[in-house]
């Protein structure tokens, strides 16, 4: 059976049996209908999952692998906020008039900040070489403005430090901006990644670790998606990198079970467990910006019926 089952099934009967309810207190979420949206909940979830052992998607129901990778190449790979770039309609209900969904998620990961631990000659070393545009552009990564350092994005700085300076502990991207906040339209659940790397003993390779820190997580609409798409992105980065992909841990400060989906989660956990599916990339990619779905594949996935019509929170 998939650990992810076990995983997700143990923190699901956890939140039923143990979580807080919230029901009657003021609170932000409601269902499309305006009535308040209450949840259980359980605070400081911590799972681990190892992706040397196996690829952590649930199989009591299909995860829409290519759904879920194309939502994360908007907000990692196309730095986007506008839904007009996703092909999915899960941020349809906080997006305006024009699609975007303020400076959220994309928006924060396509901003540029000045670093002074970059140097050139580094940079030629992390991404194969330097492309001059107006003389100020270099490998199309990072930028200068006259001071003593380099414009860059945070994607960008964090794989410069995978391959230059592996063992900082200082691999950080984050999408938490509190300054912006009141100009996104949800303020972000999974906000941030750090980064480490260690050695496998069997081979001396270098292997790539995440904390993705999560806010809140909505266990039946989101749970899981999450975990798969940040996945993902440590085998994708790993590959860049020429890394092994290791551990996912994922922290969730708010787990919950909304109080309309206590019903189908009870039914899910039930449900026949399979073994996990295999991940592969299928092309050799060399640049984080060049992967597309096609590129990353799930085999061997076997699985129960869909769970369709989840009403979600907004």
């Amino acid at each position: 059976m998939s650990q992810a089952d076990v995983i997700f099934k143990k923190m699901c009967e956890d939140i039923l049996s143990h979580g807080t309810d919230n029901k009657g207190e003021a609170i932000r979420p409601h269902w499309d209908d305006g009535t308040p949206a209450y949840t259980l909940a359980r605070f400081g979830v911590v799972n681990r999952y190892d992706l040397s052992e196996e690829f952590p998607a649930l199989t009591f129901r299909k995860v829409a692998f290519k759904t879920c990778v194309d939502e994360l190449l908007w907000i990692w790979q196309k730095q986007s906020a506008n839904i007009h770039d996703l092909k999915g309609h899960i941020w349809d209900s906080w997006a305006d008039e024009s699609g975007s969904i303020g400076k959220a998620y994309g928006y924060q990961q396509a901003k540029k900040h000045f670093y002074t631990d970059v140097a050139e000659e580094s940079l030629i070393k992390a991404f194969g070489g330097l492309v001059a545009a107006n003389g100020h552009e270099y490998a199309g990564k990072a930028s200068k403005d006259g001071r003593d350092g380099f414009m860059m994005t945070q994607l960008d700085k964090a794989i410069y430090d995978l391959k230059v300076t592996p063992f900082s502990r200082r691999i950080i991207v984050s999408m938490w901006n509190p300054t912006e906040q009141y100009e996104m339209h949800l303020a972000p659940c999974a906000y941030e990644m750090t980064f480490m790397v260690t050695r496998d003993e069997a081979d001396d390779r270098l292997v790539l670790n995440g904390i993705l820190n999560q806010r809140s997580n909505d266990l039946l609409a989101a749970g899981n998606w999450n975990v798969v798409q940040y996945s993902v992105l440590i085998y994708m980065l790993a590959h860049i990198c020429n890394m092994k992909a290791g551990e996912l841990v994922h922290v969730i400060g708010n787990a919950h079970i909304y109080d309309r989906h206590m019903d189908i989660v009870r039914e899910l956990i039930q449900r026949p467990q399979y073994p996990a599916p295999k991940f592969s990339i299928i092309r050799d990619v060399k640049d984080f910006y060049d992967f597309t779905v096609d590129d990353l594949s799930l085999t061997d996935y076997e699985y129960g019926p869909q769970v369709k019509d989840i009403p979600v929170a907004i």
